[in-house]
């Protein structure tokens, strides 16, 4: 089993019995895209809602809104069928305290709103989610079993 290493602004796929890994989300989301059939997964570690909102826009993994599109298009061209595919998201913290409630402070919810939101639009179920609070999170996913692994700084392993 190889283990991939996905960066931020970045996205890789592969099967089974590989494994994807992103290190370090705080407020920005990896998004898991999988297929259970085939075990053909997707992770996209994304770092902004919105890719129309900025000028310097061309890296597609950077975006919640561009990032699952190329996953699926990627994973497809590994064998994934798009009718079959559930997602699992985690990240989209909140690293720092800010005494304003400005939209734009709030980057890690607005990350997670955005990737339920293209999750929805494309009829991918969300499974499970593990989002928000004030920690980073680094993330590792199973192609075998379809498991997402949470790893968190002073906390126990969580598995969604």
């Amino acid at each position: 089993m190889a283990l991939i290493k996905v960066g931020m602004a970045d996205l890789n796929s592969c099967k089974a019995p590989n494994a994807l890994t992103t290190l370090g989300l705080g407020s920005c989301i990896g998004i898991v895209l999988y297929d259970p059939k085939t075990k053909v997964s997707g992770l996209a570690h994304i770092m902004l809602p919105d890719s129309t909102q900025i000028k310097n826009n061309k890296n597609v993994a950077k975006f919640a809104d561009t990032a699952v599109e190329k996953l699926i298009n990627d994973m497809e061209k590994l064998g994934a069928n798009k009718r079959r595919l559930v997602s699992k998201i985690a990240g989209g913290a909140q690293m720092f305290s800010f005494g304003s409630t400005n939209d734009l402070m709030r980057i890690g919810e607005r990350n997670a709103i955005a990737s339920r939101k293209k999750l929805k639009e494309l009829g991918i179920p969300l499974l499970a989610e593990d989002c928000g609070k004030n920690y980073g999170r680094t993330i590792e996913f199973n192609s075998e079993t379809g498991i997402l692994q949470i790893k968190t700084i002073g906390k126990d392993l969580k598995y969604i």
